[in-house]
C-alpha cells in the first residue's frame, strides 16, 4: 500500500502542476481553480509555496514563447542605455521595458500591503471565487468584439498604469490575470497582438518578484528534503501545459473567440456559487 499511496501522490501532484499550468496563461483564473479543486475533491494544495512553485513552471513557459521579444528588448535596451542608439525602434523598446517596469508596480504595492488579507479572504472561499469568475466573464464579454488601434509604441504611462491596476486587481482569487490586463489593455484601445504581448511580458517581472520574495521561506520549509520528486513533477507539468496553453490562447485571441471564455467564466463561477 506505501508504494500504491506514493504513485497516488505523483499522480496528484502532476495533475495538480498540468491543472495549473493550463489555466495559468488563459482568462480563466488558474489561482480561482485551485480553490475550486481543494473544495471539490478536498485536496491538500501544497500552501502559497506549492502555488510559487508551480507558477514559476508558468514563467518558464512564457519565456519561452516570448524569447524573441524578449531578446529584441534587452539587446535594444542595452544599446539605448550604453550605446547611444536612439533610432525610432531602440527608443520605442527601451520605453517599452521602463512601461513594464511601471506596470508591475500597483501589483507589487498592493500585493506586499494587501497580500495576506487577499489569501485569507478569498482563497478560503469558493463561493467567492464563483462571484469573481463571473465578473471576469462579464469584463471578457464587454471586450469580446474590440479592436484597437494602439501599438507598442503607442502606448501612454497613463495606459500602462489603467493596465497595471487591473492586474492588481487580479491578485483576487477568481480574476483571471490575463483577462483582467488584457480586458484593460483592450479598453483603452489597444492592439490585440499589443494587449497579448505586454500582459505576459507583464507577467514577468511579477512572477520573479513573487519567486525572489518566497526563496528564503521556500528553501526553509523543509519542500526539497520531504516533497522534491512530487514538486518537480508538478513543476515540469506546469511547463508543458502553460507552453501550449499560451500558444492556444494566442491563436484564440487572433481568431476573436473570448466570448467562449466568457461563457466558462459563467457557467462556472454560477455552478460554484450555487454549489459549494
Amino acid at each position: 500500500m506505501e508504494l500504491v499511496d506514493k504513485l497516488i501522490l505523483l499522480f496528484q501532484y502532476l495533475f495538480l502542476g498540468v491543472f495549473q499550468g493550463f489555466t495559468e496563461p488563459i482568462p480563466i483564473s488558474s489561482s480561482g481553480h485551485l480553490v475550486i479543486l481543494r473544495d471539490l475533491f478536498n485536496l491538500e494544495l501544497g500552501g502559497l509555496m506549492f502555488e510559487v512553485f508551480v507558477n514559476f513552471g508558468s514563467l518558464i513557459a512564457v519565456l519561452i514563447v516570448y524569447r524573441n521579444d524578449l531578446i529584441r528588448l534587452i539587446k535594444n535596451g542595452w544599446g539605448f542605455l550604453f550605446q547611444n542608439q536612439r533610432d525610432q525602434e531602440t527608443s520605442n523598446d527601451f520605453r517599452f521595458i521602463v512601461y513594464l517596469i511601471i506596470g508591475t508596480i500597483p501589483a507589487a504595492v498592493l500585493g506586499i500591503v494587501f497580500g495576506d488579507w487577499i489569501e485569507n479572504t478569498f482563497g478560503e472561499s469558493a463561493k467567492l471565487v464563483g462571484i469573481t469568475l463571473i465578473i471576469t466573464g462579464i469584463a471578457l464579454w464587454i471586450i469580446r468584439n474590440l479592436k484597437g488601434s494602439k501599438g507598442d509604441g503607442d502606448l501612454s504611462i497613463w495606459d500602462v498604469l489603467i493596465i497595471g491596476f487591473a492586474q492588481a486587481v487580479a491578485l483576487m482569487p477568481g480574476i483571471s490575470r490575463s483577462g483582467a490586463t488584457i480586458v484593460a489593455a483592450m479598453l483603452i484601445g489597444t492592439k490585440k497582438a499589443t494587449a497579448l504581448r505586454f500582459s505576459f511580458l507583464l507577467y514577468i517581472p511579477v512572477s520573479l518578484g513573487t519567486v525572489v520574495l518566497n526563496i528564503d521561506e521556500f528553501i526553509n520549509s523543509g519542500v526539497f528534503s520531504t516533497m522534491l520528486i512530487p514538486y518537480l513533477l508538478a513543476f515540469l507539468g506546469s511547463i508543458v501545459a502553460s507552453y501550449f496553453a499560451l500558444k492556444w490562447f494566442i491563436n484564440v485571441m487572433k481568431e476573436g473567440n473570448l466570448k467562449y471564455f466568457a461563457f466558462y467564466c459563467f457557467i462556472v463561477g454560477a455552478l460554484v456559487f450555487l454549489f459549494l
